[in-house]
């Protein structure tokens, strides 16, 4: 089946994280962030030893492992009632990263609204992902030429991710303001969990207040 989602977009530092570890309290919403699908990941199967192999080797997980471990982990998480397709919205936050692994899930997600947090300060994206660096003890994720590959792949990879969907399912929220009105801003533009079983049609919203 192809799930109902919501793709949480925006560059490293722009707070996708906070926002999608909130929705995941709120009824209605599953939030599946990429680092977590990664982290429970079982080395032991197939594709655990897959992955490691590549990133054992500092190497790119090539994009049908990516979306393969994906949808292994996602479909444990409807097995387990976890996730349930029929009531809530898959919130995905850092999956697809780019137009080849949005390709690869077209057949796998019913994609209804796209929320990107947009933050055009690039200082104000340094001192959140240093922050955060600091935070997790990455001292290595800290430094300024870190921070600026970051960056520069989202624009050239991540990015054109936006231009692969409908523009009429993008809303653009302003993710320089306080979490509180960041996320009443994305509540406003969520569609309903309650209208799964029979869709209202979403207006465009291209911005908030």
């Amino acid at each position: 089946m192809r799930y109902p989602c919501v793709l949480l977009f925006g560059a490293p530092g722009s707070g996708k994280g906070t926002q999608g570890r909130i929705l995941a309290r709120i009824p209605g919403f599953f939030y599946c962030a990429c680092g977590d699908v990664f982290r429970s990941l079982d080395l032991q199967s197939d594709l655990g030893r897959i992955f490691y192999d590549y990133s054992s080797r500092g190497e790119l997980v090539p994009d049908e492992v990516t979306v393969a471990l994906w949808q292994q982990w996602l479909e444990t998480t409807v097995l387990t009632h976890q996730f349930d397709p029929s009531s809530q919205y898959l919130v995905l936050d850092g999956i697809p990263r780019n137009v080849a692994q949005a390709g690869l899930m077209e057949d796998r997600i019913d994609v209804r609204r796209i929320v990107h947090l947009i933050c055009r300060d690039q200082q104000q994206l340094y001192d959140r992902m240093k922050r955060r660096a600091l935070r997790e003890n990455r001292y290595d994720d800290a430094s300024d030429r870190t921070i600026r590959q970051r960056l520069e792949v989202y624009q050239q990879e991540t990015r054109p991710v936006l231009d692969y969907h409908p523009r009429d399912i993008l809303a653009e929220v302003d993710a320089t303001q306080t979490p509180i009105r960041v996320l009443q801003a994305i509540l406003a533009v969520l569609p309903d969990p309650a209208g799964l079983t029979g869709e209202r049609p979403l207006l465009p919203v291209e911005s908030s207040p």
